[in-house]
């Protein structure tokens, strides 16, 4: 199940930051605000999740969990310019 449910973050994460909102307080207890939560939602979603996550679970952000933030950084990254190479390759 656990498997299931990062196969899906992954595929929908706007979706799945929308639901978090709407069900449950993890963000709340994270972000105090809504700026930080809005503006993951449009620039760094996989990002957002798993540090709400990390801040409501009381995971400290060094170790292993310092690596887990920095891949979700990159795949969200890596979404935003994958998409760019492939307009760039489509006007060529």
């Amino acid at each position: 199940m656990p498997c299931l449910l990062a196969i899906v973050v992954l595929a929908f994460p706007r979706i799945v930051l929308v639901l978090m909102w709407l069900f449950s307080s993890i963000l709340d207890r994270a972000y105090h605000g809504l700026v930080i939560p809005l503006l993951g939602f449009i620039f760094l979603p996989i990002t957002t999740i798993v540090y709400a996550w990390m801040a409501t679970n009381g995971m400290p952000m060094q170790g292993f969990n310092l690596i887990i933030l920095v891949v979700a950084v990159l795949l969200d990254a890596g979404s935003h310019s994958s998409g760019a190479g492939y307009y760039r390759r489509r006007r060529l």
